[in-house]
């Protein structure tokens, strides 16, 4: 097999990590033939050759000597134009870009499928933790039950610095924001978008169903206060921001992002700073935990790294769950039990509870546990999206398994 010529699009976090760890390592086959930016004056943080810099992407699409396009761009609609550019022209893509393809992955797949070609996503996901390929391969059948984690890296770390190491959350995401954990504006990994699309992606490969980003109920950290880390100290538990997609029966699943009150014992209560952890479930083999970082440079260039190197023996994903008989089918129809701080003693009109277990009147503020369905959540998203409420899940799913 002769060593792959790579097209790559991005040059910066991650573009430069991919740059350094093709470097160091020598059996990988693959070499940078040339580099996209955006900018040619903008000044590299590696010596690269300037001959193979360009800032027309026309100039390896039309170079007949690349055979892999590397994608690991932040914008997702320039994105999405690159990607299926190459799929089209028959040119395999290895991409990072989660918002993107957790937004067009039926159109990707058809595109593969119709240019008889491939799209390789891994970084997506998790960083450094292979969690695609494994539900690809591994876990290829239907037994499988859960998958629920830890997905964002950047609001573990803040977590983190607040439950095990006393500061307060201001002071923990501005400290993210200088280590380069989180971005200027958090937005996308606090208020759980990052989450969101990687748990899309993930549950394509669990469970053979996709589901668009607008349907699914997100919900992140932005809004946490000091009353709520108190509340959770007392229950003797953390707060994580955790993704879960649960197969309910046969016919059914769901799927949602939320805090949650993790408990020690459990596997992601241990899983801290920067680093993601995912348990799979499943009928026959109870929990499966795997860990490691989810964020940065190099973590993720070893990802995409991964996905070169699977493409150098023509590795594909054959996307095999989608073609079951019978496949579940998603609803958020199911009720879930969780704490809502609110300011004002009577909660939003619409967000109403079936049955509630606790509740609490303060001057300095309130709030109220019960029973509540996913659905009347999504309905009042809007309403949620507010610093005086925050919400956070009390685990109910495979509780006697654990």
């Amino acid at each position: 097999m002769k060593d792959l010529n790579i097209g790559l699009f991005g040059f910066g976090t991650v573009g430069t990590g991919i740059y350094k760890v093709l470097e160091r390592t020598r059996n990988t086959h693959a070499s940078i033939r040339r580099i996209c930016v955006r900018s040619l004056a903008k000044k590299r943080s590696v010596d690269v050759p300037s001959d193979i810099l360009t800032d027309n992407p026309d100039d390896i699409f039309s170079d007949t000597a690349i055979d892999l396009v590397v994608e690991v761009i932040d914008d997702a609609e320039a994105s999405y134009r690159i990607v299926s550019e190459a799929l089209r022209r028959g040119l395999p893509v290895v991409s990072g870009n989660k918002a993107m393809i957790a937004r067009h992955l039926p159109e990707l797949i058809e595109l593969q499928r119709r240019h008889n070609t491939a799209l390789l996503y891994d970084a997506s996901a998790c960083g450094s933790i292979p969690v695609i390929r494994n539900l690809e391969e591994y876990y290829d059948n239907d037994l499988l039950l859960e998958v629920k984690g830890i997905l964002n890296g950047s609001s573990n770390y803040i977590l983190s610095r607040v439950f095990d190491h006393g500061e307060d959350y201001a002071e923990a995401l501005a400290k993210a924001q200088r280590l380069g954990f989180a971005e200027a504006d958090p937005s996308f990994d606090i208020k759980g978008f990052d989450s969101l699309f990687k748990l899309v992606i993930i549950t394509i490969h669990a469970l053979g169903v996709y589901v668009n980003p607008a349907d699914v109920f997100a919900y992140g950290i932005a809004s946490i206060s000091d009353f709520d880390i108190r509340y959770a100290r007392e229950k003797g538990a953390k707060i994580k921001l955790v993704a879960q997609v649960v197969k309910l029966d046969d016919d059914r699943f769901t799927l949602f992002v939320m805090p949650e009150f993790v408990v020690p014992g459990k596997y992601i209560y241990s899983v801290d700073d920067e680093y993601n952890g995912v348990v799979i479930r499943g009928e026959c083999y109870d929990r499966q935990f795997m860990f490691g970082k989810g964020a940065g440079s190099l973590p993720t260039a070893s990802s995409i790294l991964s996905d070169v190197t699977a493409r150098h023996h023509d590795y594909r994903y054959e996307y095999k769950k989608m073609s079951y008989d019978q496949r579940p089918v998603y609803t958020d129809d199911v009720t879930l039990r969780v704490y809502i701080r609110h300011r004002e003693q009577t909660l939003p009109d619409g967000v109403v509870f079936t049955k509630i277990t606790e509740s609490y009147v303060s001057e300095n503020g309130c709030y109220t546990v019960g029973d509540i369905s996913l659905a009347t959540l999504r309905a009042n998203r809007t309403l949620l999206d507010n610093p005086d409420i925050f919400i956070c899940n009390f685990p109910r799913f495979f509780l006697d398994l654990d």
